[in-house]
């Protein structure tokens, strides 16, 4: 006795089956249409220093970090490192790129040999000067070491000494000092709009 049952295989004709498929309408009634509004806030200092707003901006544009404590962790890292003065030689001498003989350079203080002549190399192939703000901070962008850690910092939910871990990872500090308070100074001074 047979059920008269298909399989759902059958149900539908195949491929070579259809001849001319249906044509589909996808206009759009302009006039019952609803504009959508893209959100295009983002993380802003207004009371931060010029040079802290460009790499706070930076930030958001190049990389998909969009979490306030993630951001605060840099700019508090970066602060306690140069206090954002890219033309820095640790211990507080204003130079120039090549005029910094021992320890860290810029921003994020580039301390290894690798690290440093990686930010020279970096800044002659893409035709920025060493010393400046936006080499600097495009070179610490794309740096392997930061890549290495940015993922860390592209999840939202953490806390600010959450962040911290992957930002010692990322910088290698030696003194902690208080790059995590400035990061929760940071935290109150972003604002989203």
């Amino acid at each position: 006795m047979s059920l008269g049952l298909t399989s759902s295989a059958g149900a539908y004709p195949s491929i070579s089956q259809i001849d001319a498929p249906p044509t589909v309408d996808v206009s759009v009634n302009k006039d019952k249409a609803i504009a959508l509004e893209v959100d295009n806030k983002t993380w802003t200092c207004p009371t931060c220093s010029p040079n802290e707003k460009y790499v706070l901006q930076q930030l958001q544009e190049k990389t998909r970090i969009s979490d306030r404590n993630a951001l605060a962790t840099i700019m508090g890292n970066i602060k306690s490192e140069s206090n954002f003065h890219p033309n820095i030689c640790e211990g507080g001498a204003r130079v120039p790129y090549n005029a910094c003989r021992s320890g860290g350079y810029g921003l994020i203080q580039w301390t290894t040999i690798g690290r440093y002549n990686n930010l020279g190399k970096f800044a002659t192939k893409y035709g920025y000067d060493p010393s400046s703000l936006e080499g600097q901070t495009a070179y610490m962008i794309n740096e392997s070491v930061f890549q290495r850690y940015l993922p860390e910092f592209e999840g939202p939910g953490k806390t600010v000494s959450q962040y911290m871990v992957p930002a010692y990872y990322w910088l290698g500090w030696g003194i902690k000092g208080y790059r995590e308070h400035y990061a929760y100074d940071y935290t109150k001074k972003m604002v989203f709009s």
